[in-house]
Parts: C-alpha cells; structure tokens; sequence
C-alpha cells in the first residue's frame, strides 16, 4: 500500500488503484453518515474532488489521486457510510481508478513514511 498526504490509502489491483482512507483520517472524522461516491467511467485529473464524506463532526472530500478514469465504485458504502469507521483499510474502500500513468502511483509514501508523518 501507498498512502497520500491527505490520508488516503492506494492498493494496487492487478491494472487498477484501488482508494480509500486511513484509519488516522476515519478516526478524525468522527462516525460517517453520507458518502458520495462518483460516476462509473468518470475521467478525473489528479486532485479532483471524487468523493464527499459527511461525519457527525464535518464534511470532507477524497481526491483523485492520480489521473485516470473510475471503473468500480463500493456500492456498499451508500447503503452502510458506517464502514467507513468500521473497517477503513479493507472492505471500506471508495472506488478503483484505472490510471492514465501507473508510475505515478509509486510517488506516494510507504507506511513507514505515513505513520512518520501522523505521529
């Protein structure tokens, strides 16, 4: 996994990036209520607002984190936001991206290198 300064976490998927957030980002945000997920085959550009989150402390947004288009999104979480808080690192993920640039995915930091950066 690569995680992003933004607390989002990147899975490699055979051709696909799989998103989601960190345990540190869902335990900021407090229980989640509402999530928004995009479009099936939505082009994004790097930093693209992709995903609105709505907790009982606040709102957030989840950027695309590299270029691409979103080919699946995590259905489950429309009908139950609460995953979000319940198991951020595996079935809470927020939608797969098949990116333009593939390297780009290796620009992102370790886990050594995140958990560096929260602490």
């Amino acid at each position: 996994m690569k995680y992003t300064e933004d607390h989002e976490w990147l899975r490699v998927e055979d051709d696909l990036i799989v998103v989601g957030i960190t345990e540190h980002a869902s335990t900021q945000l407090g229980d989640v209520v509402f999530v928004e997920l995009p479009e099936i085959e939505t082009v994004v550009a790097k930093d693209d607002e992709v995903v609105v989150i709505e907790s009982v402390k606040a709102a957030s947004d989840i950027t695309a984190p590299l270029d691409g288009e979103i080919v699946e999104v995590n259905e489950a979480l429309t009908d139950n936001p609460a995953l979000v808080n319940e198991d951020p690192l595996g079935e809470a993920w927020f939608f797969k991206i098949k990116p333009t640039d593939m390297a780009e995915y290796d620009s992102y930091m370790d886990e050594d290198a995140y958990q560096d950066m929260i602490s």
